[in-house]
C-alpha cells in the first residue's frame, strides 16, 4: 500500500526547495527567457525548478515516474505511480513581476487518479495541499494550516466564476459571454489560483479551455479533497481531460449545461 502521508510529506520539501529557486529567480534583472515550439514562454526559473525536483525524486521515489512540462512525459501505460509538475504555472505573470504564480507538483496512481497535491505560491505567501481521504489545506505566509472547503451556493445567479481570459474557447466562446450576463459576478483571475479560490470558498467556479495535465494534476485534488468537482468540459472526472472546470459541485451541472448549450 501506499503511504499518502509521506508523499504528501515529500511533496512539501519539493515545493520547499522549488520556492528557493522560483523566489531568487522572480523580478531577477538577468532573468533568461526563450520562447517553445508552442510560441509560449520558459525561463531559466521553469528549468531549474523542474531540475530540482526531478533530482529529489530520483533519490527519494527511484520507481516513480515524472511528468514534467519542460522536460516530457514518459510512457504511462504501466503500473507505475507518476508525479506530475508544473515547475511556475503562470510563467507569463512570472516573467513580468505578476505575483500569481505558483509551481504545481501532483502524484497519481496508475490508474491516473490524482492522490496528493501541493499549489505552492510563494508571492502569494499561500500554500495549498491535500492528499486523497486527507482533506485540503491551506496556509499563509508559513503559518499553521487550515483546512478549507468549497461554497454552498446553489444557484448560477448568485455565483462567482473566475477564468483567465476569453483566448481559446472556440465554438463555446458565446456561451461563456452569455454566462457573464447570467452569473452575479466574474473576474479573469486565471491559472492555478482561480481554482485555489474555488477550493477556498471564495469563488464558486474556475473554468479554463485549454489545460495540459500538468496545469491541472494538483488543482484537481485539492478541489475535490475541499469538498469540490472537478471534471473537463464535457463533464469527465479528472485532470487528463486538456480543459478543466472547478466547482463547489452544486453548480457543476448547470454550469456545463449552459457552457455547452
Amino acid at each position: 500500500m501506499r503511504d499518502l502521508t509521506a508523499d504528501l510529506q515529500l511533496a512539501q520539501r519539493l515545493a520547499d526547495a522549488a520556492d528557493a529557486i522560483s523566489k531568487d529567480r522572480y523580478q531577477s534583472l538577468d532573468l533568461v527567457i526563450e520562447t517553445k515550439p508552442d510560441l509560449t514562454p520558459v525561463t531559466d526559473a521553469d528549468k531549474a525548478v523542474e531540475t530540482k525536483i526531478r533530482q529529489i525524486l530520483a533519490v527519494e521515489r527511484p520507481d516513480d515516474l515524472i511528468v514534467g512540462e519542460e522536460f516530457g512525459t514518459p510512457d504511462l501505460t504501466g503500473d507505475k505511480y507518476y508525479w506530475v509538475i508544473d515547475p511556475i504555472d503562470g510563467t507569463k505573470n512570472f516573467l513580468r513581476g505578476i505575483p500569481t504564480w505558483a509551481t504545481l507538483i501532483g502524484l497519481c496512481n496508475p490508474d491516473g487518479e490524482v492522490v496528493v497535491g501541493v499549489v505552492s505560491s510563494p508571492a502569494l505567501y499561500r500554500r495549498w495541499f491535500a492528499s486523497l481521504g486527507g482533506g485540503a489545506f491551506v496556509s499563509e505566509n508559513g503559518g499553521a494550516a487550515k483546512q478549507i472547503h468549497v461554497s454552498q451556493v446553489r444557484d448560477l445567479k448568485d455565483a462567482s466564476l473566475s477564468y483567465s481570459d476569453l483566448v481559446g474557447w472556440g465554438s463555446r466562446k458565446s456561451a461563456m459571454l452569455q454566462l457573464q450576463e447570467d452569473i452575479w459576478r466574474t473576474r479573469g483571475l486565471g491559472d492555478f489560483w482561480s481554482h485555489m479560490l474555488v477550493a477556498e470558498g471564495a469563488v464558486d467556479i474556475a473554468v479554463e479551455p485549454v489545460l495540459a495535465l500538468w496545469d491541472m494534476a494538483a488543482l484537481d485534488i485539492v478541489v475535490r479533497e475541499a469538498g469540490g468537482s472537478f471534471t473537463n468540459l464535457d463533464g469527465n472526472l479528472g485532470a487528463h481531460g486538456g480543459n478543466g472546470v472547478s466547482s463547489n459541485g452544486l453548480l457543476h451541472e448547470a454550469f456545463l449545461k449552459a457552457l455547452n448549450s
